[in-house]
């Protein structure tokens, strides 16, 4: 049991002696951490097969949507399709995935050997200079593929100099949404990606129980969340978040600068996630240091029930919209709201997650998409009553074909939160 105590001083609130304290203090907890094993040993990295899949599928959306050609830049979705791992900057490197035949990675000459280091698929590869256009680079494939007088798809976060660059190299050329293909492809979750996701998820779960006990008063969110991402790492995950809210910051659901510290009958939300081979988990959880009050345990009540309502909603074929209009007029009938109103549920019931913690789509009034096999959501109705505490529980699902399953399962009890 790590044991360290806590004197709270004026130097403790600002910013460079907060890192120092966070620091610190998983330097105490080394002992403990010692006792912690890596969980993710096993884990089967996505592979070439799965890869080449994703582009087959990719194409077969073009094809449907009479999209000739998709161009995408540096993040997860180049990663998704490509395996490229890159960094985006004002020199273009993008993938051109062609409705037929192997796409094709643009990139800076100097930079092309770095590139095909995570390269995962067959592909062409074709180079600029520091002194040419590469949305030139770009239309002459796509000329090359006899693509230019088809729809281009362009991936919804590729940057606008790229977007204008391609108008400008191929004029005329009718520039669309990828949505219906990017989209298309990562809302729905293999195998493989849910069991990465599962992983990640399972770290997080082992990272909080770790964490959980070694909560003191006297403790800052930062130090707190440094002994959660001290943990995750030890345990396998690579560390994406670990916010710990205390008292009236946990009505803020992304907490507040001001530094707030653990005491008796205070509010402790956490909320945090790691990755497992690029893939994410997010879990939220809250409880009260000491003994609670009936108010305290009311709200964490209704919470708990408005997160089991969402998930029972939550079935193949139901609009994502439908569950959080469902939590909402839950939230309503005790008083609370109405719709995005505080005190009250201030923020979607949840959203898509995958290689993003926040991917498309949200389950959020007004989103017609439906609920199929594969997509993955989280399900988080917190309830915020600001300038007193807020209270948040958060489990990602998956949808099967008979309905949603856990990655994690829900805390049943305020007194046994994790």
């Amino acid at each position: 049991m790590f044991t360290a105590r806590f004197r709270p001083s004026r130097r403790s609130v600002l910013g460079g002696a907060a890192a120092i304290l966070a620091t610190s203090i998983v330097r105490a907890a080394e002992p403990d951490l010692a006792g912690l094993v890596d969980m993710t040993g096993a884990a089967e990295p996505i592979g070439v097969v799965e890869r080449q899949n994703r582009l087959v599928r990719a194409q077969a959306l073009m094809r449907a949507a009479n999209i000739g050609a998709v161009l995408i830049e540096p993040g997860s979705s180049l990663i998704y399709f490509t395996g490229v791992v890159w960094h985006r900057s004002e020199r273009l490197t993008a993938a051109v995935i062609p409705a037929e035949g192997e796409p094709c990675i643009v990139t800076p000459f100097f930079e092309e050997p770095s590139v095909r280091q995570t390269l995962a698929v067959p592909a062409e590869v074709r180079v600029w200079q520091e002194d040419q256009d590469p949305l030139t680079v770009v239309a002459g494939f796509l000329r090359d593929r006899k693509l230019a007088g088809r729809a281009i798809g362009v991936e919804e976060s590729a940057r606008f100099f790229a977007f204008d660059g391609l108008a400008h190299a191929l004029p005329g050329a009718t520039l669309v949404s990828a949505n219906p293909v990017v989209r298309g492809c990562r809302m729905i979750k293999t195998p493989a990606e849910i069991a990465l996701m599962q992983l990640a998820t399972d770290v997080t779960i082992a990272a909080y129980r770790w964490t959980y006990p070694r909560v003191e008063a006297g403790m800052t969110g930062a130090q707190i969340g440094a002994l959660m991402n001290a943990a995750t790492s030890r345990l396998g995950g690579d560390p994406e978040f670990a916010l710990a809210l205390i008292g009236p910051a946990a009505a803020l659901p992304h907490g507040s600068r001001e530094v707030g510290r653990v005491a008796d009958a205070q509010v402790v939300l956490m909320d945090c996630g790691c990755t497992v081979q690029g893939y994410q988990s997010d879990v939220s959880r809250t409880w009260v240091h000491g003994r609670a009050t009936a108010g305290q345990r009311k709200v964490w009540e209704q919470v708990r029930a408005a997160q089991a309502l969402a998930f029972r909603t939550a079935q193949v074929g139901v609009a994502a919209g439908a569950i959080d209009d469902t939590v909402r007029a839950f939230y309503e009938r005790l008083g609370y709201g109405p719709g995005y109103r505080l005190p009250g549920l201030s923020h979607r019931t949840g959203h898509g997650i995958g290689m993003d913690g926040h991917e498309p789509v949200n389950l959020v009034h007004g989103e017609t998409t439906t609920l199929a096999p594969g997509m993955c959501f989280s399900d988080e109705p917190g309830l915020y009553l600001p300038g007193r505490f807020g209270v948040r529980l958060e489990d990602c699902f998956h949808m099967t074909a008979d309905g949603p399953a856990w990655f994690s399962t829900p805390p049943a009890s305020l007194d046994r939160p994790v």
